[in-house]
């Protein structure tokens, strides 16, 4: 059984760097400003790291798998996330990818994983750094300290995607076309956010259903061909040259501004 004392209880660390909070140390790591949402199937694991970090000050959101941590990510908008990789459903490098795609929030990784080729993967995924299990209370803290530091050193995040043509608001999840507002659906905004974000990078079938469906289980590749023509559609663009979302053939879709 895992305690708050003992200093083997943790997995890896992935923390981006965006968003400020309060410095995690002394008096102001127990200013409870702080929200923390940890994703983390096992029960011992979760529990052990409420108890830390709300003893230093850390407000704490809980969930058990995949999903559910992506859409208490969406309600709650937390400072910070701690994320297992060995999750139920959705793994942790698919909540990684679907959290990257709307936010630069620092997100923890947690894992009993420590093999280069996974901290290599967890880099290019959106994390800062890597946590190896069994790690101790001290070090862990010290990961949010360091996350702290960075941000206090980095540039404000990009909020918004604007070519001249096609503006998006990532914070609100807004999206206008020359002005004029589009309303989409969930899967149509992640869909354009997705393809924004890479703009200039061709991005697969496999890729897309990944980072912009929240079911990505049992989809086929011809389910992005559809929605790229209906999210095309409702922007007001054909499938010409012209068309800011381009069909790589046997490749992907990408996403390339319109010459002006």
């Amino acid at each position: 059984m895992l305690s708050d004392t003992n200093p083997d209880f943790g997995n890896r660390a992935a923390y981006p760097q965006i968003r400020r909070f309060p410095q995690y140390s002394g008096d102001l790591m127990r200013d409870g400003h702080v929200s923390v949402l940890v994703i983390e199937d096992e029960a011992d694991i979760r529990q052990l790291l409420r108890t830390l970090l709300e003893r230093e000050g850390f407000s704490v959101a809980e969930a058990i798998e995949g999903r559910d941590g992506v859409r208490q990510f969406h309600q709650s908008h937390p400072d910070v996330v701690i994320l297992d990789v060995g999750l139920p459903d959705l793994d942790g490098w698919q909540v990684l990818e679907r959290i990257r795609d709307m936010s630069d929030v620092p997100v923890l990784m947690l894992t009993a994983l420590g093999t280069e080729r996974d901290k290599v993967r967890g880099l290019n995924a959106g994390a800062d750094d890597y946590l190896t299990k069994p790690f101790s209370r001290s070090e862990l803290l010290a990961r949010l300290q360091a996350i702290n530091r960075r941000q206090r050193n980095n540039a404000d995040p990009v909020t918004t995607f604007d070519d001249g043509t096609l503006h998006v608001d990532f914070a609100h999840q807004e999206v206008s076309i020359d002005g004029m507002v589009i309303v989409l659906t969930p899967t149509e905004y992640r869909l354009l956010a997705t393809l924004a974000r890479h703009q200039g990078q061709v991005l697969s079938s496999d890729q897309l259903i990944e980072l912009a469906w929240d079911d990505p289980s049992g989809l086929a590749p011809s389910r992005v061909k559809y929605a790229v023509l209906r999210l095309r559609r409702k922007l007001g663009w054909d499938e010409g040259d012209d068309s800011p979302i381009e069909t790589v053939r046997g490749f992907g879709y990408r996403y390339r501004s319109r010459s002006r």
